[in-house]
């Protein structure tokens, strides 16, 4: 009999890290569904282009390292990690945005720190977060919702709009983003944003087409999508409630409270639940086993902690949207947040912090 010693997350049930990171995997398809039903074939694109660079990353490294790259492969774990970067950058950036944030991602924010069970930061979250920082222009540049377009994109046109900025066509980008009202689009977090800075309220900001529905055109059902993957996730108890529940009860409370006192200085309590990545947020990147607070109360301080700080940097931050950077914040707040949470063993007294 081989006893083996591994690194953490350490799992108590009776799934594979394999099992699990695949669950996850397949708990993204109704969001990404909904994604491609309201923003086109470039989500695909995207996805796909970020998941095989992480994947041919991943084996790089493992072998450099002179591991047994399909061991380490068969745990899924950074193909989760470039759909997660997949989904979040633009159906249309350029191909070498999803390669770079895949790269990065793999290689410095994994594998730098020893792999998987070894990194104390979200992976994919610093990704995007080294991309949003490095190429602004890249990563704001949102098409409209299908229902918006002036005009239509199939699945070549996504691919050539990727890979050299024109459609079959020869519209490019900023040609698409253009939407049937004559306006630039951009997603309804950042128009809030623009539109209050330009002097306007919210409630002038809402009036445009971007918000035909209860939280965006296309993003509050995208929202949904990402809840009912999460709510599966849990249901199969691949991750746990706290966090999730925490995060979100706390951006409801702040919301509404902020609502309360200024209803056209802030998004609407509605809006901050169901627009930008709320729910991916919320069930996908907060949950994650190896960057998140361990322990059960530690889990609902980590959550609240990302609630109040996505809330504090849509309205008062540069951003319009702040989970990237709230997650990252409580990340580094981890190894706190455990050792004044961590429970009592049995048989000792608490000794004071």
């Amino acid at each position: 009999m081989a006893f083996f010693i591994a690194s953490s997350p350490h799992s108590h049930s009776k799934k594979s890290t394999s099992t699990i990171m695949m669950t996850v995997i397949l708990c993204c398809v109704p969001g990404i569904a909904a994604l491609c039903y309201f923003f086109g074939w470039g989500v695909l694109v995207q996805i796909a282009l970020a998941a095989l660079t992480a994947v041919l990353a991943e084996a790089a490294v493992v072998s450099l390292r002179g591991r047994p790259v399909k061991r380490y492969l068969k745990d899924h774990s950074a193909m989760l990690t470039g759909i997660l970067i997949g989904i979040a950058i633009p159906p249309f950036s350029p191909w070498w945005i999803a390669v770079i944030g895949a790269l990065f991602a793999i290689i410095i924010a994994k594998h730098l720190y020893g792999g998987l069970g070894q990194n104390p930061f979200n992976p994919a979250m610093i990704a995007y977060v080294v991309l949003l920082i490095s190429f602004p222009v890249q990563m704001t540049t949102w098409i409209p919702p299908k229902a918006l377009m002036t005009q239509p994109v199939g699945l070549l046109d996504a691919i050539s709009a990727v890979f050299t900025g024109l459609t079959v066509d020869g519209f490019s980008v900023n040609q698409l983003r253009i939407a049937i009202d004559g306006s630039t689009m951009a997603t309804p977090l950042d128009t809030i944003k623009t539109s209050l800075l330009a002097g306007k309220t919210v409630s002038e900001a809402v009036e445009l087409p971007v918000f035909g529905s209860f939280a965006g055109l296309g993003w509050g059902w995208v929202n949904v999508a990402f809840l009912a993957g999460g709510l599966a996730m849990l249901k199969m108890r691949v991750i746990q409630w706290h966090i999730p529940v925490s995060m979100l009860a706390t951006l409801l409370v702040f919301s509404l409270v902020g609502y309360a006192i200024s209803p056209d200085g802030v998004a609407s309590p509605l809006m901050q639940l169901f627009s930008g990545a709320t729910m991916l947020g919320a069930f996908f990147i907060a949950t994650d086993p190896v960057s998140a607070s361990t322990t059960p109360k530690g889990r609902l301080v980590f959550g609240a902690m990302i609630g109040a700080l996505v809330y504090l940097i849509r309205s008062l931050g540069g951003f319009p949207d702040g989970v990237a950077f709230a997650v990252l914040i409580a990340n580094m707040c981890v190894p706190l947040i455990d050792h004044f949470t961590k429970p009592t063993v049995y048989g000792h007294k608490k000794e004071s912090q």
